[in-house]
């Protein structure tokens, strides 16, 4: 199979050739500059180090098509950019100031070259006035973060060659007003101001679909899978009590991928951080087709064996490989043996796309970047196990 045929199959709940193996195309699947270096240079492959949305503080980094080729993925990804104006304001801001996007949330560098969220302009908000009269939001009219988006989709979909897999950034509902607020106080106020939560999710929400129309206008037909996305769980629950989910936040995602679906054909592709297990049918039930990372290492996701059973056969699972243990502190055969156990559990009748929990980090060694996708092509093929 062609690597496209490969994913489409797998998440038509089909067996291909082998379990399609998803890396390099976003945020969430891809590698920090540091292990990606190392990964180079253990290979011998000269390119140059680029970021993924042109944004070192972020510290992604964007694969090369070599590497993308070595760690054989089977998926390539179509962005957007921070709009033109938030590139020249960055670039002529005093060198360690934080960087500030077009949600006016900021980064900042809390070690030389390690930047974290830190700056949330609405963190003092508390009434629907502060709300109406913020002047940072983004203007969805400024199309220079998708002006490239066409030719990138179209060029791959003439290749025919890899599914696309399509991730608008900072789209993500829930997350913005995290980033708005900060986490803390944005959680208290949906238990103790609701009234104030939902106008800012709302608000929120119609900027992201205001901003999502032209990315899915141009891409077109040429896209295979919509990823978005808002973290929900932690080590060992979630972040709200189902009832909360459900009462809130579900009618925004519920809304959001319906708006998704009415402008595509592509899958749409949920990522969520922590323990959600107990979230999982309604994310199918508001329209998710696939769910991502798979956090193994938090509370109940570790039990794959009964997230297949329940759910294998109307959501595809995407993530599973550990990056809380295994692949920083595991040896080359242990990440092997982690990969062949995921694959015997989640593979069988496909729905299964095999990706690292999140991404790759600092700690990661590159020998157990390749153990992990090498692993993946050895005990990957259908049948399984033969």
């Amino acid at each position: 199979m062609t690597p496209r045929e490969r994913v489409l199959t797998a998440i038509n709940h089909e067996e291909p050739d082998r379990v399609p193996i998803v890396i390099g195309v976003s945020n969430a699947t891809s590698i920090k500059m540091k292990p990606y270096r190392e990964l180079k240079k253990l290979l011998g492959i000269q390119a140059p180090d680029r970021y993924l949305y042109d944004w070192p503080e972020l510290g992604t980094a964007a694969l090369d098509e070599e590497t993308l080729v070595r760690l054989h993925s089977d998926v390539r990804g179509v962005l957007d950019r921070h709009p033109d104006e938030v590139y020249a304001r960055n670039r002529n801001r005093e060198p360690h100031t934080p960087f500030i996007d077009a949600w006016g949330i900021g980064q900042v560098e809390i070690e030389p070259g390690v930047w974290f969220p830190g700056v949330h302009p609405l963190a003092d908000a508390q009434t629907i006035e502060d709300i109406e009269k913020y002047a940072g939001w983004p203007d969805p009219s400024d199309l220079s973060r998708v002006a490239h988006v066409r030719d990138e989709a179209r060029r791959l979909a003439e290749e025919n060659r890899y599914a696309i897999m399509a991730t608008p950034w900072l789209l993500f509902p829930l997350e913005r007003a995290f980033g708005l607020q900060r986490m803390d106080n944005f959680l208290l106020n949906l238990a103790l101001n609701p009234e104030f939560a939902q106008a800012l999710l709302h608000k929120i929400a119609g900027l992201c679909k205001a901003l999502m129309a032209p990315f899915l206008r141009e891409l077109g037909d040429n896209v295979d899978i919509i990823k978005i996305g808002d973290d929900l769980g932690t080590q060992t629950s979630l972040l709200m009590s189902p009832q909360m989910y459900r009462q809130f936040v579900k009618p925004i995602h519920a809304d959001y991928i319906a708006f998704i679906k009415d402008r595509t054909h592509a899958r749409v592709f949920f990522h969520t951080d922590g323990d959600v297990f107990d979230l999982v049918e309604d994310f199918i039930e508001i329209g998710v087709d696939i769910l991502n990372p798979i956090q193994t290492s938090a509370g109940k996701m570790a039990n794959l064996a009964e997230l297949k059973k329940r759910y294998g056969q109307n959501i595809v699972f995407c993530g599973a490989i550990d990056t809380h243990r295994v692949l920083p502190y595991g040896t080359p055969e242990e990440v092997r043996q982690e990969v062949r156990r995921v694959i015997d559990i989640l593979g069988p009748g496909g729905g299964y796309m095999l990706a690292s929990v999140h991404t790759i980090m600092d700690d990661v060694p590159a020998e157990n970047i390749l153990a992990m996708v090498d692993a993946a092509v050895e005990y990957g093929r259908y049948p399984l196990g033969s």
